[in-house]
């Protein structure tokens, strides 16, 4: 009888245990990079990665790091609930001619806490 109190014990548990699910947010962007083609010397080039959130929790953005001292960002800070929207602005300064890749790092409490969007192009 003992055995049996043991055994439905795991099981109940292993089934409760399962059955919880944590509730997390999840980035989907509509593109991860974004190719800016030629672009003017000295002029500024700007982006902005449109996102919304298809997790189940609040996304939060802890920071957005470039590549280099080149490009700068600009996020959302404000919590983006599920099903809510968000954007993070990018721009790089073209101050030296040739072609060009930087990356920015977002840093975040999504289901990939690390994610990478990727601006290109040349400038002239």
């Amino acid at each position: 009888m003992k055995k049996l109190i043991n055994v439905l014990a795991i099981v109940i548990a292993f089934v409760g245990l399962t059955s919880m699910t944590v509730a997390i947010g999840e980035f989907k962007f509509e593109k991860e990079t974004h190719d800016f083609g030629k672009i003017a010397h000295n002029k500024p080039a700007t982006f902005e990665f449109n996102f919304s959130n298809d997790g189940d929790a609040p996304i939060i953005i802890s920071e957005v790091v470039s590549s280099c001292g080149c490009s700068v960002a600009e996020f959302t800070k404000t919590p983006i609930k599920p099903a809510g929207t968000g954007v993070i602005k990018v721009t790089y300064n073209a101050a030296v001619t040739g072609p060009f890749t930087k990356s920015f790092t977002i840093k975040s409490n999504t289901k990939t806490p690390v994610k990478i969007l990727t601006i290109k192009g040349i400038v002239e």
